[in-house]
Formats: structure tokens, sequence, C-alpha cells
């Protein structure tokens, strides 16, 4: 294979391997060592898929659906790991719940009207995973409700921003950074 094909198949391959992964992390116990490595790991391939797609000029469909599959992926993984081990408020997981029903939401809206799976790499969503993602390194399990309600904040804009793009775009626009940017 050429280096341009190799090139081509290695940021899938990386959101490939974050999958898996991430579904390594349901045999491993919350916040250990092996915890922090795979998760850094997953980390490290969320940062560089991307950044190699848009380098090598092979961002694609595929990459954008599989980066998006592999989020959603590892983000109910650690739900299901560290919702527990995090003992957060009753108010908080209802926050929680309600974002994710604005982002239910946007994802039919975009499913309806443009008849396909979609997600935006807004500014807004990149922070609130980059939030997220922080909360283990940082925290361990003695979260603070602060960082929580600031979290909670930013994601609850974020995903209220990505459902009034879907609802007031005529087109869908992946990388569309922010509701600001000109309509289409």
């Amino acid at each position: 294979m050429s280096k341009a094909g190799t090139m081509k198949i290695v940021p899938n391959c990386l959101s490939l391997i974050r999958i898996l992964l991430s579904l390594v992390l349901l045999f491993v116990k919350p916040l250990s060592t092996g915890f922090y490595i795979l998760y850094v790991t997953c980390g490290v391939t969320d940062i560089l898929d991307g950044f190699i797609a848009r380098k090598t000029g092979t961002a694609s469909r595929l990459g954008a659906r599989l980066d998006t599959l592999a989020d959603i992926i590892m983000t109910g993984v650690l739900f299901v790991k560290l919702l527990p081990v995090l003992r957060l408020p009753y108010a908080i997981l209802v926050w929680i719940l309600v974002i994710g029903m604005v982002r239910l939401v946007s994802i039919l809206v975009a499913r309806i009207k443009y008849n396909t799976f979609a997600m935006l790499h807004t500014y807004g969503n990149k922070a609130t995973g980059l939030l997220l993602f922080l909360i283990p390194i940082f925290l361990s399990d003695n979260i603070s409700t602060l960082w929580i309600y600031f979290i909670g904040f930013i994601a609850s804009v974020s995903a209220l921003e990505e459902l009034a793009i879907h609802l007031t775009s005529k087109e869908l626009r992946l990388n569309r950074k922010s509701i600001l940017e000109p309509r289409n």
C-alpha cells in the first residue's frame, strides 16, 4: 500500500482503536492505573485521528462517523464505570439526563431534516468533551460539585447550541464551529 493509502486509513484505525479500548474499559477497575492508561490512550487517539485526517487531507464522512461513534461508545462506557464511583447528587443526575435528552432531540432533528445521523464539531461540543475528559484525570473520586456545575453549564449551552443550529440551518455542516457563524 502506498504512503498516501496508508495515511488515509490511519485516522479510521485510530477511531477503531478508541472503540476497542473503550470497550476494554468496561472490564477495568475505575480510577486504577490500568484504567488511566487505557483512558489517556483513548484521549490521545481522539486527538490524533482528527488531527492526522485534517493535516493529510484524508478527512472523510466515514472517518467523521467513526469518530462520533467512538465518542458515543467511550462516553457510554464512562457513564457506566464512573457514575457509581463519583456519587453525584440526584439533581446533577437529572441535569445530565436533561442534557442527554436535548442531545437526542438534536440527533432526531438532524435525522429528520438531513436524513442522516449528525453531531456537530462546534467549539462548545469540543469544550464539553475536554472538560468531561478531565474529570477522572484531575479529580479522582473526590469530584467538586462546583466543577460539575461548570461542566453542566458548558454541556447545556453546547447541547442547546447544536439543537439551535440544526433547527435554523438549511443544510448540514458537521464542522460548523458555532451558532455565531453565518447560517447557510
